[in-house]
């Protein structure tokens, strides 16, 4: 019996697009929480807003975060809702933000 395919989130497709733009860091959680790890890597490197992190929890497991100016959130949230971060609207390409009327309608 064939399985049916989960259908894919164009505005999720399109944030995915927009944060590969952003600079990207990837490092070890270690002992701490992903999230832990991921503040503490922020602080003591002193990076600017925004970027990408990318913790490694073990051998099989990574968690993505997104570092804003309004603070640490999740990558996937970022994804679906791309639009409601100022710093990523810049990095919008024109030929998406045409087609998205969530987009749009929030400028």
């Amino acid at each position: 019996m064939a399985r049916k395919r989960k259908r894919k989130s164009r505005r999720r497709q399109e944030g995915r697009k927009i944060l590969e733009l952003v600079p990207q860091y990837n490092i070890e959680s270690g002992d701490q929480k992903p999230v832990t790890a991921a503040r503490n890597y922020i602080s003591s490197s002193g990076i600017a807003p925004p970027a990408l992190l990318v913790v490694r929890r073990n051998e099989h497991t990574t968690d993505r975060y997104f570092w804003a100016e309004k603070g640490l959130f999740g990558a996937q949230y970022v994804e679906e809702n791309h639009f409601l971060f100022p710093s990523l609207r810049s990095l919008i390409p024109e030929g998406i933000s045409e087609k998205t009327p969530a987009v749009a309608a929030s400028r």
